[in-house]
């Protein structure tokens, strides 16, 4: 109690010291008129400055009396005065005419535009799109190219400037040359690109020279920085899958190819300089490259924004200037098809490795496309033949030339079969699980009697494997099979598509569509697996693995069903070809293989002594040891 006094107490002297505060701090009659005052003054302020601001507003309402002539010449120099001083030797490239040349051979046509001086289009004119259409790799609206230049303290970029070309288009033997040189105030200072084109190439020539420039730019600038973007049409009728596999390429100089992951969209600025930049597209590239060095690289890679382009990327790199008089820097574009033995053709001379471009595969897979797949396919190809029947060779050129490898796996599997009724006795005699390792001993021991080896099935598969992945590379990405027609499919670098369901629905993990060479292709799948079993027995389907594999062999055709709906036609095509053969030549092993010699060379090795290795000798002994080790827990 005595506590709450206290602090009632205390709260009443807090509340009197604060009211005595006010009452002594009070203004007196003297401050608060003066406060009144000050009031009134800044509210009269305040309404003259509200008529000041009508009156204004009022006048600016009315109509204007028209500048005299000599007022509107004043404007008009001052303008002209400031952009000149502004602009320097570039004021005349600020304004002109946009109007296109044309710079062509028999591969392709290049139109140039005297804004920027730049390759605004180009057009391949041995190919049409998917729609019958033209096929323009880019269009003037959707590329850019031009230097941008440090000039009078300010940046000037050469894509908004306009450029006039030095005389028409000039033809010299088998080559043309168009020159575009920017409008300058100072006939001896300017920059130029020129441009060159030959008979019969994809490449054009691009010069840069700069000539007086070094007064101009600054003594401090030792490179210039050359910007490259594009936005790329829709090429193909599928564009998911063009943009799957449209992409940003660069080779670093001196060194290997990379790029950017075509299913991601990034933006990077790489390590060291290049030698050439490309963007890539399904089927088509376009690439700068020189043959000295692109410096402070940066190159980005995004998916168009809309349903009639595929992707969106650009290239940033600095080019030399080292302050000369007159100066050049050669640079050169490939214009052209996705093709691996007319891109190498271009790489030879200097190790440039353009066909890096296109994806083989990675490791082994790769060297048997380059060094196996293409040679014999460039060598059927020769003939003339549709591409069905070239395929249809391929096949069985490939499968003869693996036949030897695949007989020694019919072989085994004849050897498995006719070891089948021992091979149950051992697994009846050791049914426990704690006699797993005896088993095991066991049947390892009649391996060794018989001759057999287990691994000798697996081993010739392993080298089938990489020519199996090698082609699911190579199909897709040749361009020799794009609109190539056969049977049913109109485009053998893309799926057939028999029935495509209404209404944009879709099966899930299958697709919306009905490609009659994937199914053909899982129909063939299992009738090998359904014929191997027949034909060749499946002693290892006894045990709980076995099951289990056996599965998985089933499943695994639905799974590259998923797959292969969407993937070129040819490769399902082959596929379904290559398991025909395989049955084939299954159905063949088993006639030809006399299993009764098989069977009599088998006892007589049993009959043989048996030689153990210092492998199998250790191996044994650890086996014994695990059984003692088991006995004594």
């Amino acid at each position: 109690m005595q506590k709450d006094k206290t602090s009632y107490v205390g709260l009443f002297l807090i509340a009197l010291i604060f009211f005595a505060w006010m009452f002594w701090n009070k203004p007196t009659e003297k401050q608060l008129a003066r406060e009144k005052a000050i009031h009134d003054s800044i509210t009269n302020v305040q309404q003259k400055t509200d008529s000041v601001k009508n009156k204004a507003a009022a006048l600016a309402a009315l109509p204007k009396a028209p500048l005299t002539d000599s007022a509107r010449i004043a404007d008009s120099s001052l303008a002209l005065t400031r952009a000149r001083t502004e602009s320097g030797i570039f004021y005349p490239a600020l304004k002109g005419t946009d109007e296109n040349f044309i710079l062509e051979n028999d591969l392709l046509k290049a139109t140039v535009s005297t804004k920027g001086g730049k390759i605004n289009s180009v057009e391949l004119k041995d190919y049409k799109t998917s729609a019958g259409q033209p096929l323009m790799l880019f269009f003037p609206d959707h590329t850019h190219f031009g230097l941008v230049l440090n000039a009078y303290s300010k940046f000037f970029n050469t894509d908004s400037l306009y450029f006039s070309p030095v005389g028409q288009p000039v033809t010299r033997g088998d080559s043309t040359m168009l020159t575009m040189q920017i409008n300058t105030t100072d006939p001896g200072k300017y920059l130029q690109f020129i441009y060159t084109v030959k008979k019969g190439s994809y490449m054009v020539g691009c010069k840069l020279k700069t000539v007086g420039m070094q007064g101009i730019i600054p003594s401090n600038t030792q490179q210039i920085s050359l910007e490259w973007a594009m936005l790329t049409p829709q090429q193909e009728a599928d564009i998911k899958n063009e943009r799957a596999k449209a992409t940003v390429y660069f080779k670093y100089h001196g060194s290997d190819v990379d790029f950017i992951n075509p299913v991601k969209e990034e933006k990077k600025a790489l390590a060291t300089d290049v030698s050439w930049v490309a963007f890539k597209e399904q089927f088509f590239a376009s690439i700068l490259s020189t043959n000295g060095q692109f410096g402070s690289p940066e190159v980005s890679s995004f998916n168009a924004k809309d349903n009639t382009h595929v992707k969106e990327m650009t290239a940033s790199v600095t080019v030399p200037y080292t302050h000369q008089p007159s100066e050049s820097f050669d640079m050169q574009f490939y214009f052209g098809p996705n093709n691996y033995k007319l891109l190498k053709k271009y790489s030879d001379d200097n190790d440039m490795q353009y066909e890096n471009l296109i994806y083989l595969g990675w490791g082994i897979f790769s060297w048997v496309n380059k060094f196996i797949v293409i040679p014999l396919f460039s060598f059927l190809n020769q003939f003339n033949l549709n591409y069905g029947i070239v395929i249809l060779i391929l096949t069985i050129v490939i499968k003869a030339l693996l036949f030897p490898i695949a007989f020694r796996t019919y072989v085994s599997s004849a050897k498995m079969r006719i070891l089948k009724p021992e091979l149950d006795e051992i697994n009846k005699k050791f049914p426990k699980t704690e006699d797993a390792m005896k088993k095991q001993q066991s049947i390892m021991a009649l391996y060794k009697k018989a001759g057999v080896n287990p691994m000798a099935g697996c081993l010739p598969m392993l080298f089938q494997i990489p020519i199996l992945y090698a082609l699911f590379s190579f199909f897709p990405a040749s361009i020799e099979l794009r609109q190539q027609h056969f049977l049913w499919a109109t485009d053998l670098s893309t799926y057939d598509s028999v029935y495509t369901f209404p209404n944009h629905f879709s099966i899930p993990l299958y697709g919306d569509h009905i490609s009659v060479f994937a199914l053909l292709m899982t129909l063939s799948q299992y009738l090998y697996l359904t014929a191997n079993q027949q034909l060749m027995g499946n002693p290892a389907t006894t045990d709980q693995m076995g099951k289990m594999m056996k599965w998985m062999m089933y499943l695994m055709p639905i799974i590259f069903l998923n797959f292969l709906n969407r993937y070129s036609a040819a490769l399902s095509y082959y596929y379904f070809l290559a398991n025909l053969i395989t049955f084939g030549q299954t159905f063949l092993a088993r006639r030809f293989i006399n299993e009764t010699e098989l069977h009599r060379k088998m006892q007589e090795n049993k009959a043989k002594p048996i030689k153990q290795s210092k492998f199998q000798a250790r191996l044994d002994q650890m086996m014994k040891e695990q059984q003692a080790a088991r006995r004594k827990k």
